[in-house]
């Protein structure tokens, strides 16, 4: 049999950096030409993904065995819209969104791409090709453009639903990649755009306190169930000062303790080096009395959470907005006391 002949050193390395993903003129420039080309997609060597654009992976996107599959499978519609459209094409929306690394966005989006003329055009094999004027972009792999966060976030917000905008929301002003100026800048670009409408209450609700998506749903499930936490992140310590550890979310009770709970994500609290670490803040809080600490997973999202939460609150006589954010650590174990309500 003859032997496969050997590809050009240079198409695994621009591929790795498209998602596995490279386009006819890139490999034209490296000599893959058109009969080349031709028989790599007869092999399955190269998998023909639309009009221009190949995969070098010929494992299905959804089956590949990857630790960052679920952001390859947000970024690789990115890359397949700005390779389709060729050099001096510009990511916007979601894509710029997934290619700045955003976490929080959907599973699954949509390439989205103004050409390198901006003019509209039809859409293929799940490309859409904008146009849209105003856009802020920058250079971004070399070739291509990327839209401002500020820009993408304005177009990508009305694409999804609303615990995964505020969730991206979140990171961005956690991140501090965005200030609560451009959220609000964005919000007024946003105007006019499809879906926008029922969006609008939502750019209320960003805190860039929240460290995850799944701490940005507890919050929202909270907030829905008429229970929103009095503080995020608050920083506890024991009587002697000593520092025991900060809290994603937290009731201040009326008779001057704390109702605390935790958010656990398999990603961070599953290993079994944080298992230990959990174990041993969660045996110090508890050692500290006074307060109780609670904690959840992802699965306790859809409805445990309040169903936990609700009663112990309403025992507690806690009502909504009865306390500022008192913004300094809660010290456990000391005598309680009854902070005053704000005038």
């Amino acid at each position: 049999m003859r032997p496969l002949k050997r590809l050009p050193v240079q198409l695994d390395i621009i591929a790795s950096r498209q998602e596995g993903l490279i386009s006819a003129a890139q490999l034209d420039g490296i000599g893959v030409d058109a009969q080349w080309r031709y028989r790599l997609v007869r092999q399955c060597r190269l998998i023909r993904v639309t009009q221009g654009v190949y995969d070098t992976d010929p494992v299905p996107p959804e089956q590949r065995s990857r630790p960052d599959l679920l952001d390859h499978l947000r970024r690789r519609p990115a890359w397949l819209g700005l390779l389709a459209a060729g050099p001096g094409s510009t990511a916007v929306g979601l894509s710029a969104l997934a290619l700045y690394k955003v976490i929080g966005l959907p599973r699954t989006i949509r390439a989205e791409v103004v050409a390198p003329d901006g003019l509209w055009r039809p859409g293929r094999d799940g490309i859409t090709f904008r146009a849209i004027g105003g856009t802020v972009t920058g250079r971004f792999g070399g070739d291509f453009r990327i839209a401002s966060v500020t820009d993408a976030l304005a177009l990508g917000v009305g694409q999804m639903f609303r615990d995964d905008a505020v969730a991206v929301m979140d990171h961005l002003l956690h991140t501090r990649s965005v200030t609560a100026d451009e959220v609000a800048r964005a919000h007024e670009l946003a105007r006019g755009h499809r879906g926008v409408e029922a969006t609008h209450p939502w750019w209320r609700l960003p805190d860039g306190r929240s460290e995850s998506p799944l701490e940005t749903s507890a919050r929202l499930a909270c907030l829905d169930a008429g229970i929103p936490p009095d503080t995020l992140q608050l920083v506890v310590r024991g009587p002697d000062g000593a520092h025991l550890g900060r809290v994603d979310l937290a009731w201040l009770l009326p008779d001057g303790t704390w109702l605390l709970v935790e958010i656990d994500g398999v990603s961070v609290h599953g290993a079994p080096a944080a298992v230990f670490r959990d174990r041993e803040r969660q045996n110090a809080l508890a050692s500290a009395g006074g307060s109780r600490l609670l904690r959840f997973t992802a699965q306790d999202l859809g409805g445990r959470l309040v169903e936990v939460l609700e009663p112990l609150l309403g025992e507690a006589g806690w009502t909504p907005g009865r306390y500022d954010d008192v913004g300094q650590p809660a010290i456990l174990g000391a005598a309680p006391s009854v902070p005053a309500a704000p005038v």
